[in-house]
Order: C-alpha cells, then structure tokens, then sequence
C-alpha cells in the first residue's frame, strides 16, 4: 500500500504524456480533416502544411487540438481510444460477440484473449526448454574448463545476432523439414531466454566461497553431492532473477515469431495493426503484451517468494 501511491503517481505522468504527445503527432491529419470540413486553419493548405514544424502547427491552431484525441486512425491514439479498444477486444468481444466464447463456446479468433493464449503457449513452451538448457549448459560450463573456455563465448556472441533477422530464418528451416505450429516459435523464444539463464546460474554456482567449498572436500564430499548440498541451494536466488528476465525475453521471442508466420498471436495481430493503419488495435495488442509480461514475472517472483522460505532464507 506505501508503493501504491508513487505508482499511481507515475502512471498519471505517464498518461498525461501520451495525451501531450499525441497532440504534435496527430496534428496534421487533424488540421487537414478540419480543413476539409470548412474550418480556417494555418496555414492554409496540406501542402504549406508539409515542410512546418508539428509544434508550429499546434500553436498556431489551439482550436482544434481537442480533435487529436478523437480521430479515427490517428498516428498516436489517445489513452482513452487505447482502453477503448482493449474493451472491445477482450470483454465486449468474448461476451457479446458473434464469434464470442458465451455464444460459440469457444474463444473468437478477433479476440485479444485468443491471440494471448497463442502467443502465451509459445511462451511457455520455449521458456521451458531456454532455462531448461540454461540451466543445464551453466552446470557444465562451472565444472568443466574446456566449456568454459569454448561454449560460453558462443553463448555471449549468438546474443549479438538480431532476432529479426534470425527469427524469419529459423521459421523457413523448421518448415521445410515438417516442424510447425507452436515449436518453431518456442524455439525462438527459448533462443532469448537461455542467455539470462546461462548468466545468471553460473554467477550463483560460483557464489560459494572458498572456505565452504573446502569444508566439503574437506568433509570428502565429491562434485554431485558438491553441487547438490551447496552449489545448486546457493544459486537459487540467482536462478530466480535470471528467470524473470528470461520469461520476458521469452514473452518477446514468441511475438518476434509470429511476425513472419501470420496464424494467429500477438505478434500477428500487432503487425495486422501496423498493416491496415488500426493503431487502436496495434497499442491494445501491445498494453495487453505488456499486462502478460508483468503477470508472469509476478508468478515468478511469487513462487520465488514460496521457495526461499521453504529454504529458510527469508522469514
């Protein structure tokens, strides 16, 4: 409740803003609807209006300012229009639609709510295997100098290629030998995830000091009890925050992944936005990424929570 208060303080910044700026973003199309309709703007004409900076635009026409707000298609859509949308597209759609899940019995393929549960299933998908792999790749990397030295440069150096340009690459690859559906996008996702993973727990399998790690050889204790008693409950912390970056990471490899193949996701529907100029549409699909995005790193903050105290870390 004591955080409340700021959050709520920076989401209205944040809100006031995005209404600032779409005033100079959408003033163009604006100041040229108005003209259409009989209004007397400055200057007169989209051609002179061309070349004069957006901000000139806005102190020269204050009358019409209030309608950047309101147009259809706007370059930047008002907050307001944003939530709008998301309404129409979730709740509206799914109770009142045609299509919907209380009329059909199944969720309509223009809901926000279908395209999530799509991408979300990526997610998860390539989440899975991503930590899975990183997990395993950084117990390798600790106990073994030749990997250490070898895969982690690799590791560090497949993060430099950009997933736009790999993505497309690895769809065409995974098709042409029969693989479709939700692998090749979670083979993505877990593209972006595993890094974080790899980092992070090769930081907490190396956190133990010296002085524990020779009371175990100590106590002759070999490298899997090793790893077991001490490593492994010393790195959990680590794992956790590598994990809420990774389930990120994951949430966008699994949007990048729809972009190229169009059946259906968030990815699909924000490029379809982007398309058809539905910049309602393309806001809506991002906030709603964005709202999974934090669900899930709460989920993994929530289970790290029950974790540690079942280890006896916190109280």
């Amino acid at each position: 409740m004591k955080a409340l208060g700021p959050i709520l303080a920076v989401v209205a910044a944040i809100i006031a803003l995005w209404y600032a700026a779409a005033v100079p973003m959408n003033i163009q199309e604006v100041l040229t609807q108005a003209e259409r309709a009989g209004a007397v703007v400055e200057p007169e004409g989209a051609m002179n209006r061309r070349d004069v900076s957006r901000f000139a635009l806005v102190l020269k026409n204050a009358d019409h300012l209030a309608e950047s707000w309101s147009m259809e298609r706007a370059r930047l859509p008002a907050p307001h229009q944003v939530v709008k949308e998301l309404w129409a597209s979730t709740w509206d759609e799914e109770i009142n639609g045609r299509r919907g899940i209380v009329k059909s019995g199944s969720l309509s393929n223009r809901s926000l709510i279908y395209h999530g549960s799509i991408t979300l299933g990526a997610t998860i998908v390539g989440f899975l295997i991503g930590s899975g792999l990183g997990i395993l790749l950084a117990v390798g990397i600790v106990h073994s100098k030749t990997m250490d030295m070898s895969v982690m440069p690799w590791a560090i150096v497949s993060q430099t290629i950009p997933i736009v340009a790999l993505a497309p690459m690895i769809i065409v690859v995974l098709y042409s030998i029969g693989v479709e559906g939700l692998l090749p996008k979670a083979v993505i996702s877990a593209y972006l995830s595993f890094f974080p993973v790899v980092v992070g727990m090769v930081k907490g399998l190396r956190s133990p000091d010296a002085m524990q790690t020779d009371l175990l050889r100590t106590y002759g204790a070999s490298k899997p009890q090793a790893l077991w008693k001490l490593r492994l409950p010393a790195s959990v912390p680590y794992l956790f925050a590598s994990l809420k970056i990774g389930i990120a990471a994951s949430l966008v490899g699994a949007i990048v992944g729809e972009l190229p193949v169009q059946r259906g996701g968030l990815g699909a529907r924000m490029l379809g936005g982007s398309y058809y100029g539905q910049t309602e549409q393309l806001w809506a699909a991002l906030l709603f990424a964005a709202a999974m995005a934090a669900i899930l790193v709460w989920l993994i903050g929530w289970i790290e929570g029950k974790t540690l105290r079942r280890m006896g870390v916190t109280p």
